[in-house]
Order: C-alpha cells, then sequence, then structure tokens
C-alpha cells in the first residue's frame, strides 16, 4: 500500500555518496588556501569579506564581524577591557545611542540576548547577528551596524558607567563553582605566558574604575581594519550585491596609518607534569583532568588532514573504551571522555576529563592513565578501527547528503575559522571525497600513535578537582610514576575486546496491518490505526535530506503511582536505560549501532510515557527496530548494573546538596507547589527506599501495550520504504492480551499543588564561596477552558513582552542586571479536555545582593505599570515580529512541524482529527495576532496575572549566608518592601 504519493527513493540519494569518485591521494598536495564557495576579497583599507549565498534558512542572513583583538592584548589596569568594549557597542556608537542597535534587533524580530550577539576570548573578539533579510531596508541596517562597530563604538564616561553594572553581573556571574574551577584551570594550563593572567572577563577593581579613556585607547590601538573580517551568509539573490553594500558601509572607514605589530604570545612547554589538586566546596562531584599541550599545527596538506583524521579516530576509539570501562564492575569513573582543541591562537590541548566518585580521584587517574599506555603498548584492534572508520564515514555521508542543506550560521563559523585560525575550506564536496578516499588507507596502528600525544612528558597538567580534600601532590606523583613504570616494563595487559552481536531483532516480526487510513491534506499527512491498535501519523518534508524524526506518546504516567511506589518507579528509565532497554547493554549497542545514525530515547512524565527518536532515511529500519525491542525487551536489574546506577545517583544528590542554587530552588518549588512529594527533590534517605525490581517492572509496563501510543513521523521519508518497515516493527509489536496501563485523559490524576493565596516574599541564605544572588518573581496563571485557546496563545506573547520590559528597566535603563527571563510553567496540569488550566509565569534575573530588593520592586512596578497603562505600539510590534520571525524559522524545520502535531493530537479540542485541531491551532495563533494591541495586551495582563500584580505572588532571593546582625542591618538599608495587608516575609538560614 503506498502511503504517500511516490518520491525519489532515498537510497537512490544515499548511492550519490556511495557513488562519490575516490581521489588520488597525494599527501604533499596543498590544501586550498583560499576558501570555496565564497566570494572572498579584502578592501582597499585592509578589511577582508567573505560573502556566501545560502537558501537555510529561507530570507535569513547570519552576519558576523571578527576582529583579531582579544583579552590577551591588555596591559595589567586594561585587564576587562576588551570585553567592556563588546558590551559598549550595542550600548552606543555614532549613530545608533541609548541601545538603539538592541531595539532595532528586537524591532526586525532578531533577539537580543545574553551570549548571542557578542563574544570576547583572548585572541578575538566576535560580533554576530541574525537577521532577516525579507524587505530590501534590513540588510544594509544590519550591515552597517557592523560597521559601527567597527569604528565608531562611542565609549564616552556616561555610556561606561551606566554599562558597568551589566559587566559586573556578569563577572559575578561566572565566580560560580564552575566558573572558578575553570578559571583556575586556564591558569594552570597558560602558566608562565601573559595568557594566564588575561582572563577575558578581567579583573573586579577595572570593572568597576577604569576610566573611558582607557577603554577608548584600546579599542583605538588594536580595532584596525587590517585586523578585521566581515562575513555575510545568507538567502541573497546574489553576492555581488552584498558585496558592494560592505564596500558601501565599511569602504569609506579609515584606521590608524599603521596597524600595530600583533604580538606573538608563547605558552611555555615543559617536560614535567605539572599538578594541581583543587578543592571545590560547591563542586558537582570530584573529577580528575589530563591535559597535554602542544603547538598548533595548521592544516595545510593532505598529509596534515590525514592526521586530522587519524586523531579523531583516536578519539572515538579510546572514548569507547571509556565508556565501556564505566559501566563495568566498579568501575573507576562515572563517566570519561578524550579530546582535542585549540585552546589560545598558538597551543592545542589534548584532554581526557573523567568524574569519579568521591575519594576516587587516584583510581580514576591511575585507569585513565593505564588505557591511554594500553593503546601505546598493545594498539586497537582492527574491528575497534573498523567500527570509528564506519562512524566518520556516516558523518561525512550525512552532511554530503545534507551539503545544499547547511545552515547559514553553521557555514559563517567555518569562514570565521578560516579568517582567525587559518583553517582551510575545502568545500564538502571535496572534503567528502577526501575522506571516502583516506578513511580506509588509515590503519589501526596509525590511529595508536596518536596516544603519544598524551603522554605526561608533552607539557602535561594534571588536576584533580573535590569537594573534600583526600588526594595529594605526592598522590598524584606516584601514579604517574607507577604507570611510566609499567609501561616501560610492559607489564600492561591488552584490552580484551568481546563479542558484539551483529542484528538488533535476530528474528523479524510478523507485519502488522491498516485497519484504517485517513489523509489530512490541510497539513499534508497521513494517519494508520495499525492492527496492534497503534495509530501511526507521519508526513513527508524536504527541510532536511537525512532526517528523520519521531515520538510516540501515551497517556498516564508517574502522577497515577502511590507516594510508595513513586521514587522507585520515577527512576525506571534511568535503571533500565543503564541495563539496557533495547535488549543489550548500552556499550554493545553502541559497536552494533556503529556507521548507522540511529537513536532512540525515553521518558517517564508525570502525565505521560514518550519514546523519540532521530535517524537518517536509510536507517529508519534500524530506529524502528529500537522502537519494536523497547516494547518487547524485559528489562531485569542485575546487582552490579543496580549498584552503578545507585553510586551515581548518590554522587548526583549529594553533589546537589553542596550547591547554593539547591536550597533556592528547592524553596522556590516548595512554596510555589506545596510540599508534595511529586515536587520534593530526592534525597539520600529517598535513594534507599528505591526498588530497583519495581522501577524495571513498571518501566517494562510503561512501554508494553502498542494500543495506547500515537506516534508521530517527520522528515524525508519514502513510502515505498517506510511503509513495510511501519507495519513490520511498529505493526509487528504484540498486541496485549489485557490492557497495559490503559488510561483516559479525563480522568487521569491531577498533581496537588496550590498557589499561595498572599504576599510571600523570603530570602534563603545558602553559604557560599563567592557572593551570588539569584532572583524568582512568580505570578499564578489561571487559564479559563472557555478561553482556553486564545489565552495560551496570549500567554506566549505576553511573556515575551515583559521579558523585553524588564530588561528595558533594568538592563538599559538601570544598568544593574546582565540578563533576564521569564517562563511559563503550565506543565502540572493533567491534559483533561475540560479543566482550567493553572500554573505560573516567573521572573527571574541574577543581581548584586545589596540591590536585589530593589530590583524586585522595580521589575513589579514595571509590570503594574503595563497592567494599568498597557505597553506602547513599538512594544507590540516587536512582540509580534520576534514571534513571526521565531514561526518562520520553525516552518523550515522538522523539529517544530514534529512538535506542531503532537500538540494537535494532545490539544484538548482533539477528538479524532488531527487536521482540525491543527488548523485550530493556527486560527488561534493567527486571531491572537490580528487582535493583539495595547489594550488588549493590557486587558490580558489584568485577566491571565493577578490585578494588581502587588497583591499576589511570590519572591524568592537567593543571598549569601552572613551573620544574622549582618543580614538584618542589609535588610533595613535596603528599599522598603510594598507589602499587601496579608504579605508574609520570611528569611531562611541553611
Amino acid at each position: 500500500m503506498d502511503l504517500l504519493p511516490a518520491e525519489p527513493s532515498q537510497i537512490a540519494k544515499k548511492h550519490g555518496f556511495r557513488s562519490l569518485k575516490l581521489v588520488s591521494v597525494d599527501m604533499d598536495e596543498p590544501l586550498a588556501e583560499k576558501p570555496v564557495g565564497v566570494d572572498y576579497g579584502r578592501l582597499d583599507n585592509g578589511l577582508c569579506y567573505y560573502v556566501r549565498s545560502n537558501s537555510k534558512p529561507k530570507m535569513r542572513a547570519a552576519l558576523a564581524l571578527a576582529v583579531k583583538a582579544g583579552s590577551v592584548l591588555e596591559e595589567e589596569e586594561e585587564r576587562g577591557v576588551a570585553h567592556i568594549v563588546e558590551h559598549l557597542a550595542f550600548s552606543a556608537t555614532k549613530r545608533y545611542t541609548n541601545h538603539d542597535i538592541v531595539k532595532f534587533l528586537e524591532s526586525i524580530g532578531a533577539e537580543f540576548g545574553a551570549c548571542q550577539n557578542a563574544v570576547t576570548s583572548a585572541d578575538e573578539t566576535v560580533y554576530e547577528l541574525f537577521v532577516p533579510v525579507d524587505k530590501p531596508e534590513l540588510l544594509p541596517q544590519a550591515i552597517s551596524v557592523l560597521a559601527e562597530f567597527s569604528s565608531e563604538i562611542r565609549i564616552a564616561a556616561d555610556d561606561l558607567e551606566k554599562e558597568r553594572g551589566a559587566v559586573m553581573e556578569e563577572f559575578r556571574g561566572n565566580r560560580n563553582a564552575n566558573g572558578r574551577m575553570q578559571d583556575a584551570h586556564w591558569v594552570l594550563m597558560m602558566e608562565g605566558s601573559k595568557y594566564a593572567d588575561r582572563l577575558p572577563i578581567g579583573l573586579e577593581k577595572v570593572i568597576r574604575t577604569v576610566s573611558s579613556e582607557t577603554v577608548k585607547q584600546f579599542y583605538r590601538t588594536w580595532y584596525h581594519l587590517q585586523n578585521m573580517a566581515v562575513i555575510a551568509v545568507g538567502d541573497f539573490s546574489d553576492t555581488q550585491s552584498v558585496v558592494e553594500l560592505i564596500k558601501t558601509h565599511f569602504g569609506d572607514k579609515v584606521s590608524a596609518p599603521d596597524p600595530p605589530v600583533m604580538p606573538d604570545f608563547q605558552v611555555p612547554s615543559h617536560e614535567e607534569p605539572h599538578f594541581s589538586c583543587l578543592l571545590e566546596s560547591e563542586a558537582a562531584g570530584s573529577a580528575v583532568m589530563i591535559s597535554c599541550k602542544m603547538p598548533v599545527n595548521e592544516l595545510r596538506t593532505v598529509k596534515d588532514y590525514r592526521d586530522m583524521l587519524a586523531e579523531s579516530m583516536f578519539l572515538h576509539a579510546i572514548n569507547q573504551r571509556f565508556f565501556k570501562l564505566s559501566r563495568k564492575r566498579d568501575p573507576p569513573y562515572f563517566s570519561c571522555s578524550a579530546a582535542a582543541d585549540v585552546l589560545v591562537r598558538p597551543v592545542k590541548t589534548y584532554i581526557m576529563s573523567s568524574s569519579c566518585r568521591e575519594k576516587g580521584t587516584i583510581e580514576a587517574l591511575e585507569s585513565m592513565l593505564t588505557e591511554v599506555a594500553k593503546v601505546r603498548l598493545h594498539g586497537f584492534s582492527e574491528r575497534e578501527i573498523s567500527v570509528v572508520r564506519a562512524l566518520l564515514m556516516s558523518d561525512i555521508e550525512s552532511t554530503y547528503l545534507e551539503r545544499d542543506q547547511m545552515q547559514s550560521t553553521s557555514l559563517r563559523d567555518e569562514y570565521l575559522q578560516h579568517f582567525l585560525r587559518n583553517e582551510p575550506v575545502i568545500g564538502i564536496e571535496y572534503e567528502a571525497q577526501l575522506q571516502k578516499s583516506i578513511l580506509p588507507l588509515i590503519s589501526a596502528a596509525e590511529v595508536s600513535k596518536v596516544s603519544e600525544n598524551f603522554r605526561t612528558s608533552r607539557s602535561c597538567v594534571i588536576k584533580t578537582i573535590e569537594p573534600r580534600a583526600t588526594a595529594t601532590l605526592d598522590d598524584l606523583k606516584a601514579v604517574v610514576l607507577k604507570i611510566n613504570s609499567l609501561e616501560q616494563e610492559r607489564s600492561i595487559s591488552p584490552w580484551d575486546d568481546e563479542h558484539i552481536p551483529e542484528e538488533i531483532v535476530i528474528e523479524k516480526p510478523n507485519p502488522g496491518n491498516v485497519v484504517q487510513q485517513f489523509e489530512y491534506t490541510n497539513i499534508g499527512a497521513t494517519e494508520l490505526l495499525l492492527s496492534n491498535g497503534m495509530r501511526v501519523c507521519y508526513k513527508c518534508t524536504d527541510f532536511f535530506d537525512d532526517q528523520v524524526l519521531f515520538t510516540g506518546f501515551s497517556y498516564g504516567g508517574l502522577s497515577e503511582l502511590p507516594e510508595s511506589e513513586y521514587f522507585s518507579c520515577s527512576m525506571g528509565s534511568t535503571i533500565a536505560g543503564e541495563i539496557g532497554v533495547y535488549g543489550y547493554k548500552p556499550y554493545l549497542l553502541m559497536d552494533m549501532l556503529a556507521g548507522k545514525r540511529a537513536e532512540v530515547g525515553t521518558k517517564l512524565g508525570a502525565y505521560m510515557r514518550t519514546f523519540s527518536g532521530d535517524c537518517s532515511p536509510s536507517d529508519l529500519e534500524t530506529a524502528l527496530q529500537l522502537v519494536y525491542k523497547l516494547f518487547t525487551t524485559d528489562v531485569q536489574p542485575g546487582e552490579e548494573d543496580v549498584k552503578i546506577v545507585m553510586q551515581m545517583a548518590e554522587e548526583a544528590v549529594r553533589a546537589q546538596e553542596r550547591d547554593p542554587f539547591t536550597a533556592f530552588a528547592n524553596r522556590v518549588r516548595a512554596l510555589n507547589y506545596g510540599n508534595s512529594y511529586f515536587f520534593r527533590p530526592i534525597g539520600i534517605s529517598d535513594l534507599g527506599k528505591v526498588d530497583p525490581f519495581k522501577a524495571c517492572e513498571y518501566f517494562n509496563s510503561c512501554f508494553k501495550d502498542p494500543s495506547t501510543f500515537t506516534v508521530v513521523i517527520v522528515g524525508n521519508i519514502d513510502p515505498a520504504v517506510a511503509s513495510p518497515l511501519i507495519l513490520q516493527y511498529l505493526g509487528g509489536i504484540p498486541r496485549c492480551t489485557e490492557p497495559v496501563l490503559h488510561f483516559s485523559r479525563d480522568d487521569l490524576k491531577g498533581l496537588p499543588f496550590t498557589f499561595p493565596s498572599t504576599v510571600i516574599r523570603e530570602v534563603v541564605c545558602s553559604p557560599m564561596v563567592e557572593a551570588q544572588c539569584s532572583v524568582q518573581l512568580c505570578f499564578p496563571v489561571v487559564l479559563k477552558n472557555e478561553n482556553m485557546m486564545e489565552d495560551i496563545q496570549f500567554v506566549g506573547f505576553l511573556s515575551k513582552l515583559l521579558e523585553a520590559r524588564i530588561m528595558q528597566v533594568l538592563r538599559f535603563k538601570h544598568g544593574q542586571i546582565y540578563s533576564a527571563g521569564v517562563s511559563v510553567f503550565l506543565g502540572g496540569n493533567k491534559p483533561s479536555r475540560v479543566d482550567d488550566i493553572r500554573g505560573d509565569i516567573t521572573v527571574n534575573f541574577s543581581c548584586d545582593p545589596d540591590i536585589s530588593s530593589t530590583l524586585v520592586d522595580l521589575a513589579l512596578d514595571e509590570i503594574l505599570r503595563l497592567q494599568e497603562e498597557g505597553p506602547s505600539d513599538s512594544d507590540i510590534s516587536t512582540i509580534l515580529e520576534i514571534e513571526q520571525r521565531a514561526h518562520e524559522n520553525g516552518q523550515q524545520e522538522n523539529y517544530y512541524l514534529l512538535d506542531r502535531i503532537l500538540r494537535s493530537y494532545q490539544s484538548r479540542i482533539y477528538s479524532g482529527d488531527v487536521g482540525t485541531s491543527f488548523e485550530s491551532q493556527d486560527e488561534g495563533r493567527s486571531k491572537v495576532r490580528n487582535m493583539l494591541t495595547p489594550s488588549t495586551a493590557q486587558l490580558a495582563l489584568k485577566r491571565i496575572l493577578p490585578f494588581p500584580c502587588k497583591k499576589q505572588y511570590t519572591v524568592v532571593i537567593l543571598m549569601p549566608q552572613t551573620s544574622r546582625f549582618k543580614l538584618f542591618r542589609s535588610i533595613i538599608r535596603s528599599r522598603p518592601f510594598q507589602y499587601g495587608r496579608d504579605a508574609k516575609v520570611h528569611h531562611i538560614l541553611f
């Protein structure tokens, strides 16, 4: 039966790669210096440009201005200035003032946010814009913004003062446990070089006191057009007109007569390893890092490219060994991986990192060093190399198939690396030919030689991270000496390579058949009701040639469980996942899937159980086989499997207890949702109650009865291939003799949560290494059934409005935060078709602890102003534009379409016709867009939020723990709270 109109077979497309001609491999042949597929050149003033036409996504352009100037160029009194310049660029330039650039970006639907538009590193600063180009004036204006950044940033004293608070908040946010650990590692790796003292975020003293003249001097000195490139990749009708735009906006820019001599900052090498034992009381767990430094070797010849492939094969092979070790009896670590990266312009690092149990760092270090030594002594097996060769061949095959569908942002990043790192851009067609030609030639011995880069004599830095000190420097040195000695004596045994099954499904099931078939022409989808009761809906798209996505869901989840079973069953996915839900241990399945692009995952939620997959069209059979095995495998817990999972869970819980944000998050949850066991975090005592047999039994029942599941498939589907596979592997799932977990969506048990009826403001004081402050301001939301379809759309628009306005007030007007977020939670409601929906809207930001209460009141004042006066016309046009642009981008993505069809099935108006439900979503969105004005938004804010907003809300502020006297004094000094009559204020010390 043809399920869709006939299309060219995907197998034929696959042959496009498999018939790709091999190239003669001359190792000395140079790779092209000039980037392929792009208009590339220099203006008379020295500016480099890259322009390429690319239609993915349609009517969008990815732009960038790259500047070879970063924090390493700063003098001592300038530490942090390169980053300050980046901030000031969006504040004011010659043509734009008062954050007009941000307003312009938002007005055209290009959102502005933390780390979305610019980044400063040690060696460079990059400004990025992603803008629509469906109107003729947008691209010229966007390019003019980049031109302003190149030479016209206004660095006045007032601009600097307004931006200090935002920069300072970014600095403060970086001083959490992860930030401190990263900074310490950076200093250790860069020891002996200027890089060690030039972290991009800078020094607090400089951020607070540096003069505008000092900032201006850095900008004038190092922002020279000779050291810049502008990159434009997008849906252009022709590239020459874009080149002309660049010449128009950049051509008359003039830098200082002579470009500055770019200093060459070297990082010293060392034969003896350097050691560090870092004590971090807030660390998420114990960890080990082994890093080996070496000079960067530029990719210039085919031989260099072959070496790069061998290195990639090594990393894949060693990581597979690490994963298998982490799942064996009494593993030395929970996870371990190896990688290679350019850390700074002159230095490349080879890194191994592991996370392990507390007091386990020495054992983990010994195992990591042993495994690399094992490769040096015995090498990889031919089977291991064939597995990683298949993985890399599969990756390049997928990239080749989608070469005409690459995202403009990805291509932009390639050209950035060409300019900043001299990485060649040789074109995907030639690169695919190279890989296809070279990969079969690379031997196991050649791959194994890469292990030499991980020798402890190669400028090696070994570091442990522990929340409580157990390892010493002498311990680390002793391990290195021990493994080196064993390697010299050849006393390390080879890797034990085990047998890998060849077939996922050994005995293929009997195919089911189609009982009913429906065509939904309005969405171009076909729905099948299979003989085992499973409902399958699929839609063929041409967004990506090498992508098929699917999700299956069934009503009935964890909310149905009694408290006595909840903790055990909630860990069902975790425990079963470690054992193997597809009939094989995860590390065996990893090798079985080598060369195939197919993955399936599961989730147990409050009201639904789901499985989701992502695969290549040619590997759809493999992906559906995994689903079949999911439903037919009876997972049984083994003692060792459970032991590993529970060790990992216990370490995770202990890590949360060390994190100062945990007490904050737990208090927010308890305050807004009550102390129900469902919302309460799992503690160590709860882990002791977990029954692994009950967990696996529940998991098995969750994916047992196919008649309760609806499956949606979206992607490049060939019906001639997909039809028999769906019938065999989905239709072939045995139907249960008795219903298993069969629930009506209207009869599910709702989660017990009730938002407080009064105003509650709490300060959670938690011990911290360095002061951090986070704020969560929450409002209850009740959406009435009669206005449901409209109000759900309104909530999305209003959350964007609130986020934009709070950013305007707290960031751009008062300069006291780095970023703010507004989120909507409606997930606590059962999917009933008749009940009202309850939830909350949450505003969150971080700030200086001393002004947190003042900023909360400013946010409340702004929300109340919007309720009483309404937003402006420009506010409404901005959020409409942002939503429209996001919608347009989404319409070109399989993920977006999959989600929309799923929501159509799960909509409260769905009654068997998914096409009607889909149309209703579109109609609801269009209706709200058409009716959204300042007055209707104002009315919606009054209807959906409490009005006035100050009558019912909760605020929880995370503060560093201090003495009770200091805490009391700081409260008295802060701005008085505007409490309602029933307001409750608490201060909680942890």
